[in-house]
């Protein structure tokens, strides 16, 4: 049996932090492979900035040169409103051999009491915890948590940067870099709704 890992997320943009994550997990979990599953619209957050199909384009720069991370593009490709346990059913059915593990960073850890049908989410995943600075990471529900180091880097901070012109070297892999820059994400005049 395959072993998974699905690390999603909005990805807007998709920085070292997550590659690190990513790449801790399937380490310690032993994985076989780590699927990057971009939301098309998270129910716990704005998305603004990147359109799916730019997030989706900016995570294959991203993880281009690892031969065991890949895209999973089911929530793109469906649209609208993600709750991760009906993506989880439908790649539970297109694949029954395989094991998933949903991968979910520290700060994501004490709010899984709130996710939409987690009991059911429980028994059809197992969950890998990854730390995370700032965070304390106490749960009722069972995550398997493995130690990373600890990278402080968010998104937010990257599109802020990326709308003054400021650096975002070794933060995002060049590749992404030069894709935001092209693209012209982030600026002030460049928010860009869902397509």
């Amino acid at each position: 049996m395959r072993r998974v890992g699905i690390l999603g997320g909005t990805f807007n943009p998709p920085h070292i932090g997550h590659l690190v994550m990513a790449n801790e997990a399937f380490h310690a979990a032993r994985l076989d492979e780590v699927r990057f599953m971009p939301n098309f619209i998270a129910p716990h957050k704005e998305v603004s900035g990147g359109s799916a199909v730019q997030r989706l384009e900016m995570v294959k720069l991203a993880i281009a040169d690892h031969p065991s991370f890949a895209i999973e593009p089911i929530e793109i490709d469906q649209g609208g409103v993600s709750y991760s346990v009906e993506t989880m059913t439908r790649l539970i059915e297109r694949e029954p051999d395989t094991e998933f593990h949903f991968i979910i960073g520290g700060d994501m850890v004490a709010g899984l009491k709130d996710w939409h049908r987690i009991d059911e989410l429980c028994e059809m995943v197992r969950f890998i915890g990854v730390s995370r600075p700032g965070y304390e990471a106490i749960t009722e529900y069972p995550v398997n948590f493995i130690q990373s180091p600890e990278i402080h880097l968010s998104s937010t901070l990257l599109r802020e940067r990326a709308a003054n012109g400021a650096t975002m070297k070794y933060l995002v892999p060049d590749a992404v870099e030069s894709y935001i820059r092209k693209e012209h994400l982030y600026g002030p005049n460049s928010d860009v709704t869902e397509s």
